[in-house]
């Protein structure tokens, strides 16, 4: 048989559809890996073992909240949190847990749900804002993830407003 050429290029797939291949292959060989690495930890993706929330308690205040999966732990001194564009005060970080850690020596942490105060530098009732949150963490088996960050946009309610409810934080990924 023979083939003949129409003389336009090869089509090639939109963009989007090569990245989820990628993704896809990235994903499958990971599986694969964990299917036959017995012996290593099957961990959880960062915003998955640090699950990041905030809502606004009123025109000055956030609450930001990590819900820390079960064999996993926050470091307190690696909490950092900014607020755009009105700032923030400092956070009054609620007492961890003293840990003797492997990586870091004698250290707070954070185990199960931690909420965080954050009061705002000005109060801005209606305003919509971006809080940022710095974090680090490590799992129980022994392995610790780089430093994370992420980022939850809110609006503050009225005066005289009830607080919000809870957003999860953007996930950054393949498609955002």
């Amino acid at each position: 048989m023979r083939v003949t050429s129409t003389g336009s290029p090869p089509r090639r797939l939109p963009e989007r559809l090569r990245y989820a291949a990628l993704a896809l292959a990235v994903a499958g060989a990971q599986a694969h890996a964990q299917l036959f690495a017995p012996g290593e930890p099957k961990l959880l993706p960062p915003e998955q073992a640090f699950r990041l929330s905030a809502r606004a308690l009123d025109p000055a205040t956030i609450e930001a909240r990590f819900d820390v999966a079960d064999g996993y732990y926050l470091y307190r001194d690696k909490l950092r949190f900014s607020v755009d564009p009105v700032g923030a005060a400092a956070a009054a970080l609620p007492p961890g847990k003293p840990k003797h850690d492997e990586f870091f020596g004698d250290v707070e942490i954070y185990r199960g749900v931690v909420a965080v105060r954050v009061p705002l530098a000005s109060a801005a009732p209606g305003r919509t804002l971006t809080l940022s949150a710095d974090s680090q963490g490590c799992a129980d088996a022994g392995v610790c993830y780089p430093p994370t960050h992420g980022q939850v946009r809110l609006t503050l309610p009225e005066r005289a407003g009830k607080p919000g409810p809870f957003v999860e934080a953007a996930r950054k990924g393949w498609f955002k």
